[in-house]
């Protein structure tokens, strides 16, 4: 919405260049020349820096040049727009300009899909202008929107938690599968050693065939030999027989 120039108290001649500006301007403004339109409101405000009309022109024509662009993107003629209307604000005399100030924030905030913000700022609206049912229509469908998008939230909140407690248990069952597993592993295992044959003592091994042949010559040289003493004993008693027989005393 524009604003027909304000009477202040400025020199005539200002007056009437701040005028003719404006004017131009909203003649760009209905045909849709909002760049054009944009070059004539910021004439305006160099030779009436103060001009509430200006401004709120200014910024209504940069609101158009950016559309529903991210008031937050770099030189996106939104923000200067945002800026200008919030300074009108809190600033301006005129209620009427006020009033469109807040209604046009709530639209860009609404465009944003900020409903609460857009509340604030249509509800703000109201309070300068309570006959404005544009406004009042706005607010009621910001109010709409804002517990569709809460209601949204909670829907995702759900399934995300849904989401989770899924996952745990899924997590928790394969914790399961794997511990039986294990369990069945080990019980496999301990059957298998039950199974397993004991394993006998190793016996000591037997005499060696070399040994034995040791250990027989051994007893073979011993009896031998025990032999010849026993026939040279004999001899002995023999021939001492004979000599006493020989020779008796």
């Amino acid at each position: 919405m524009m604003f027909p120039a304000m009477i202040s108290a400025q020199p005539r001649e200002t007056i009437k260049q701040e005028r003719n500006y404006i004017h131009e301007g909203n003649v760009l403004y209905r045909e849709k020349r909002f760049s054009e339109a944009e070059v004539m409101y910021r004439k305006a405000l160099e030779v009436a820096p103060t001009s509430e009309t200006a401004t709120f022109n200014l910024a209504s024509s940069l609101l158009r040049q950016a559309g529903s662009a991210d008031p937050n993107a770099g030189n996106n003629p939104m923000t200067e727009a945002s800026a200008m209307f919030q300074h009108l604000t809190q600033s301006a005399v005129d209620k009427t300009i006020v009033e469109r100030s807040y209604y046009n924030l709530g639209n860009m905030a609404f465009n944003q899909q900020n409903y609460q913000q857009s509340i604030d700022m249509y509800k703000n609206a109201l309070r300068r202008n309570p006959d404005n049912d544009l406004t009042r229509q706005n607010l009621r469908l910001a109010q709409l929107k804002l517990k569709e998008q809460q209601q949204n939230q909670d829907k995702n909140q759900d399934k995300n938690q849904d989401k989770n407690q899924d996952q745990q248990n899924q997590n928790k069952n394969q914790d399961q599968n794997k511990d039986q597993q294990n369990k069945d592993q080990q019980d496999q295992n301990q059957q298998q050693d039950k199974n397993k044959p004991q394993q006998q003592p190793q016996e000591q091994s037997g005499i060696s065939d070399a040994n034995a042949q040791q250990i027989l010559k051994a007893m073979e040289n011993e009896e031998a030999a025990t032999r010849k003493r026993v026939e040279m004993q004999k001899k002995k008693e023999a021939q001492a027989r004979k000599k006493r027989i020989t020779n008796p005393w």
